[in-house]
């Protein structure tokens, strides 16, 4: 990759401080589960951190749902040149 037109979000030095700012994010808020106070409405959600797996859950479900999606949507690669 061309270093001279590289994002500022390309540069590794950058990219290192980004993902160690979410990874922090990411523990303090698993630590103010255990400290907020919730209102649960469901038993699930008494287990701790839920809604962090909860999401990812989620996530992956987008994910694998958009794999499959994309199996019944795709083009060929010439498909706009005909």
């Amino acid at each position: 990759m061309d270093t001279e037109n590289q994002g500022w979000a390309d540069k590794p030095e950058n990219r290192r401080l980004i993902r160690r700012v979410l990874y922090v994010a990411c523990a303090l808020l698993v630590i103010a589960d255990f400290v907020v106070h919730r209102h649960i409405y469901t038993p699930a959600e008494r287990i701790p951190v839920f809604y962090a797996l909860y999401g990812f859950v989620a996530l992956v479900g987008v994910v694998m749902a958009a794999k499959g999606l994309r199996l019944l949507v795709k083009r060929d690669e010439d498909y706009y040149e005909r």
